[in-house]
């Protein structure tokens, strides 16, 4: 039950974000009084909590608020290996009577000097070196960029005092630190000094388009772990992330363990608006969105001993950094997305996580010119100002850009969550244009509607916030040329292709030289064997030619011997001699064809062909020859399983006798070498049934064949040609 003071409170004047929820962040008003204390590494018992200031005599707020990891918060992992760091950290102060549990935050100053400089040097120092750090713990970090440059002046001033024993100016310091609490300077001016510190530019330069993923994956509230081997910069990256979430940084009373859940207990839901002041319209709009409530934890320094918390069955999201790297071994058990600053990479462990995280189009092109405009106004002797001395660019430019982001962003989805319930009257809202939370990402929508910051928000605020801001992307709209042609440029500046390119040339370059080496040094041997071999080749011809002058021989020839070119001219003659013989011998034989018809019989003009081919016998053909071997018997000719006989060049196969004659043998006879021409001395008889059977062959190839009328220009065309090509005419 809300209380009615608080309520009348909200109602009656425009309430802001401070109004709405505790102004501080340790959600009891003003009550705690900054600590000062000093923690050493000891050479045997490791970090321990040496001197207290500003409590009373004989009191230990460590053991009384059971914080025993302490020094281990405040001596970071690796601070040895710097001259100065510092670490921030939270605690949990436990609840006394009517005081809740809240967080506290604490920022520590190690610093290390040479023991020999010591004036008074302590028998317990054994080591070469001295390590302490100054630690302040306050109720609020939001002052903790102007705390940082002080806590800094004094720890070196009272390092360069070489005598830790003298502790005056640390008491002083958290004097002048609790004067301060009392009479509330700062509150005043707590907008304007929030942010001291945090530098947006730097994160922007560093991680480009992933900065939008990172911000909106912290509104998933996921398990992000953090990594980095120097602590200062690993725990402002944090600070600096959370602080795009307006108003975050002054609600972070429940941070420091997952149990508490203070925030949500005093929260009220805004009654009135004055959309003239900024705090009003953020605390209407729902804002801070609470990302650190029951189930979260933050912890920008988080050492090994504290995870056994994060393991923890209560904890369901948190934002921690570490510089062990051994905790990188266990990513996948310790984190959900992982942010490793000293190469300046994410992974993202989970799947899920992975698609919800993947950027629209309206999302790039909005990261885009950001991240355009803080590279265009980039200053690298002071990264956290722009060069041109503007407003573009500027840290305030990308906090008010991200502002922007997040209230269309929650308008959008109360524009979406209204029309889902009204789908049965889609005229409802005829000036929104489809669904425009899907700009933003549909998966992520998704995701984001089931986180706890998500509840919160939706069950504290207005169902018509979408009329006091459009619902609309800041860079709505489909990919165009434009966001195509910067997105390619982006990805060359991020891939460093000019810079891998002229490392490639010179790797090519060193490697062209060495081959040319290495060829040079193989021509250069191969070119020394063969002037030893022809001095050799040299150095024997001398002794021969001397052996054969004693001996009266001939002297013998150095060298390859010419070419015999009489013996060659005589072995193209002949070849040729023998080829215009067979050409001869062939135009001989076409021409005994020309004269005969080309195989035509005397038969051919008889009225009934068909008829009188079953009693005539096979046509004789004479074959001249140019030379005449002895006559071969009929009993042993040499034979195939199946030989033809074929009369070449006749149309008219069924005329006087068929153009192919099967003669089939049941013996084969021995293999006899074929002649290229055969001498026929005399007509051979046919039995009349073989007459009989070639009869009946002719008139099947008659009856299956094509007759062909041409036989006669058929004939000569080829006789033609074979002149032609023989280059010698061939006699009728």
């Amino acid at each position: 039950m809300e209380s009615p003071h608080r309520q009348s409170d909200v109602s009656a004047a425009a309430p802001s974000n401070v109004e709405s929820v505790p102004r501080t962040g340790n959600g009891n008003g003003h009550g705690f009084v900054p600590l000062v204390t000093v923690v050493g590494f000891h050479h045997a018992r490791g970090p321990e909590v040496e001197s207290w200031f500003g409590v009373e005599e004989g009191t230990d707020p460590a053991v009384d608020n059971e914080w025993p990891l302490l020094p281990f918060m405040a001596l970071s992992d690796g601070a040895h290996v710097s001259t100065e760091d510092f670490s921030y950290f939270t605690l949990l102060r436990p609840a006394r009577g009517s005081v809740p549990a809240t967080s506290l935050f604490g920022i520590s100053c190690t610093r290390q000097m040479d023991a020999s400089q010591l004036l008074n040097r302590p028998a317990d120092v054994t080591r070469s070196t001295v390590q302490k750090a100054v630690v302040v713990i306050a109720d609020s970090p939001q002052f903790f960029g102007m705390l940082r440059e002080r806590l800094g002046v004094v720890t070196k001033a009272w390092f360069a005092q070489r005598e830790f024993s003298d502790t005056e100016i640390l008491r002083r310091f958290q004097e002048s630190l609790q004067e301060e609490k009392e009479r509330g300077e700062g509150l005043a001016d707590e907008d304007r000094e929030e942010y001291l510190g945090m530098s947006l530019r730097e994160l922007v330069r560093e991680f480009k388009s992933q900065t939008l993923v990172l911000f909106k994956c912290c509104l998933l509230q996921p398990k992000m772990l953090f990594f980095g081997s120097r602590c200062e910069r690993l725990c402002m990256m944090q600070f600096s992330l959370i602080s795009l979430i307006p108003g975050l940084i002054r609600n972070l009373q429940d941070c420091a363990d997952p149990d508490l859940d203070n925030y949500e207990k005093h929260l009220v839901k805004p009654a009135s608006l004055k959309s003239s002041d900024r705090n009003s319209l953020l605390t209407y709009m729902g804002l801070p969105l609470q990302i650190f409530g029951k189930g979260s934890l933050f912890g920008p320094y988080t050492p090994l001993q504290q995870l056994d918390i994060l393991a923890d069955y209560g904890t369901k999201s948190y934002i921690v950094g570490s510089t062990n790297s051994l905790l990188l071994q266990q990513k996948d058990r310790y984190s959900d997305i992982l942010i490793n600053l000293d190469n300046s990479t994410i992974n993202v462990t989970s799947s899920s996580l992975r698609a919800a995280l993947a950027l629209s189009v309206a999302d790039r092109r909005w990261i885009d010119f950001i991240t355009q405009s803080v590279n265009d106004t980039w200053d690298e002797t002071n990264p956290g100002r722009p060069k041109t001395m503007g407003y573009v660019g500027s840290e305030e430019f990308i906090r008010l850009q991200f502002e922007e982001y997040l209230l269309s962003l929650i308008s959008a989805v109360k524009c979406r969550n209204y029309m889902n319930h009204h789908a049965h009257n889609p005229k409802m809202l005829p000036q929104v244009e489809g669904d425009p939370s899907h700009d933003f990402g549909v998966d992520w929508i998704e995701a984001w509607s089931r986180s706890e910051n998500y509840r919160i928000w939706d069950r504290y605020t207005d169902s018509h916030l979408f009329d006091i801001v459009e619902p609309k992307h800041p860079c709505a709209g489909g990919l165009t040329i434009d966001d195509v042609q910067k997105r390619m440029m982006e990805q060359v500046k991020e891939f460093h292709l000019d810079e891998r390119f002229a490392v490639g040339k010179e790797v090519l370059g060193r490697n062209l030289q060495a081959g040319k080496e290495k060829a040079g040094t193989v021509f250069n041997k191969l070119y020394a064997d063969m002037e030893a071999f022809r001095e050799t080749q040299r150095r024997k011809h001398e002794e021969a030619k001397r052996e054969a002058e004693r001996n009266g021989t001939p002297v013998p020839s150095l060298g390859f011997a010419a070419p015999d070119l009489n013996g060659a001219r005589q072995t193209v003659q002949s070849v040729g001699s023998k080829a215009g013989a067979y050409i001869g011998s062939w135009g001989t034989w076409m021409g005994e064809k020309r004269k005969t018809g080309w195989g035509r019989s005397t038969s051919s003009s008889t009225p009934n062909p068909r008829k009188e081919k079953e009693n005539v016998a096979l046509p004789v053909r004479n074959v001249r020859i140019e030379k005449s071997p002895e006559p071969i018997p009929e009993a042993v000719r040499p034979r195939t399983q199946e030989s033809y006989e074929e009369n070449l060049f006749d149309a008219e196969a069924g005329a006087g006798h068929s153009s192919s004659a099967l003669k089939k043998s049941a013996v084969h006879p021995p293999p006899h070498p074929s002649k290229f021409h055969e001498s026929i001395d005399e007509p051979i008889a046919v039995p009349a049934a073989a007459a009989d059977e070639v009869g009946q062959s002719s008139k099947k190839w008659e009856d299956s064949s094509p007759r062909k009328e041409d036989a006669d220009s058929r004939a000569k065309a080829v006789a033609e040609a074979v002149e032609a090509a023989t280059a010698a005419p061939i006699s009728p």
